[in-house]
């Protein structure tokens, strides 16, 4: 038998692509809410936006979903896009930012190694914003494998990172 492949350390998740409804109103919350800078535009039907000047982050189509309907919550596909936030304060800005534009969250949890927040972009995907802990301050369990968890997080205790 072959000897088990493990994929490189510093392999990374470079970009998802989405099909979108309505490319403008996609472009509206990626870019005008959450700060994303398109880099590309395909005509009407496409865009590639990023963070910091990289190529693209994330991919925005209609090919094949123009003025369609979300997609079924039960079923499979994409459950969420996980935008990763270097800092505890850059995820309170984020935070302050939706919390002043009224933008609906579905939820906020604390999971030991991160602090996320939960929304839902206009076509219905799901979308995580979060920041990492410092990896030794990760809980783990008494066989050193890492305890994440959920509980509620302390939205009150992050809106005081840009209160400083």
């Amino acid at each position: 038998m072959a000897e088990k492949y493990i994929v490189p350390a510093q392999t990374r998740i470079g970009h998802v692509h989405l099909k979108v409804s309505d490319l403008d109103r996609a472009l509206a919350f990626y870019c005008d809410l959450l700060g994303f800078e398109v880099t590309t535009l395909y005509g009407s039907q496409a865009a590639f936006i990023s963070a910091g000047g990289y190529h693209h982050h994330i991919g925005l189509n209609t090919w094949h979903s123009k003025g369609a309907a979300p997609a079924a919550q039960e079923g499979v596909g994409l459950y969420h896009t996980a935008i990763l936030y270097p800092t505890r304060k850059d995820l309170a800005q984020i935070f302050d930012r939706l919390r002043q534009a009224k933008y609906p969250m579905t939820g906020a949890s604390d999971h030991g190694v991160s602090e996320a927040l939960y929304l839902n972009d206009p076509d219905g995907n799901g979308v995580e914003l979060y920041w990492d802990r410092p990896k030794e301050q990760w809980p783990s369990k008494p066989d050193g494998s890492l305890e994440m968890y959920t509980k509620p997080l302390d939205l009150a205790s992050l809106l005081k990172e840009i209160e400083s």
